[in-house]
């Protein structure tokens, strides 16, 4: 049996294909740490509290959770919403889940990248889907944060 793949409407323009990747390096200094976790409202003290965290589990402070992964999601928002090569999107973040791998310490340099992994066209929501898989990995080491997301990408109006 045959199972029938929507197929975008022959005007639309692909505003993102499968295997395509984007990639930045972030550091946290120890001051950024404790900053976003003011913030958001995480009291925790292995972000903000040398002694704490050295009585801890690791060692020394370590990032917040959602601090990498903000940094991840900002990452797939700020690329796939782009205008640089002269097409119009409109990019909704419509799912993320994410694994913690390792703790992200202070100063660390991070390697955040995704990667399209699948890419069909939605006609019940007029734009592509998209999944992407991600990371957050320690240069030349392991990686601290794996994710997974969905996106959905429309031409967006002149």
């Amino acid at each position: 049996m045959d199972i029938a793949v929507p197929k975008a409407p022959s005007s639309t323009i692909v505003l993102i294909q499968v295997g395509e990747t984007c990639e930045r390096i972030v550091r946290f200094t120890r001051e950024d740490i404790a900053t976003f976790a003011r913030l958001t409202g995480d009291t925790n003290p292995l972000h903000h509290d040398v002694q704490a965290a050295q009585r801890a589990r690791h060692g020394e402070i370590i990032a917040s959770g959602q601090q990498t992964t903000a940094q991840m999601i900002g990452l797939v928002a700020s690329h796939f919403s782009r205008s640089d090569d002269g097409q119009q999107r409109e990019l909704l973040c419509l799912n993320f889940n994410f694994a913690f791998k390792a703790p992200v310490f202070a100063e660390q340099e991070l390697v955040l990248r995704w990667h399209v992994a699948t890419v069909e066209w939605s006609a019940s929501l007029g734009g592509w889907l998209a999944h992407v898989d991600g990371r957050a990995t320690v240069r030349n080491a392991h990686p601290c944060v794996v994710g997974r997301g969905t996106l959905l990408l429309k031409g967006g109006r002149a």
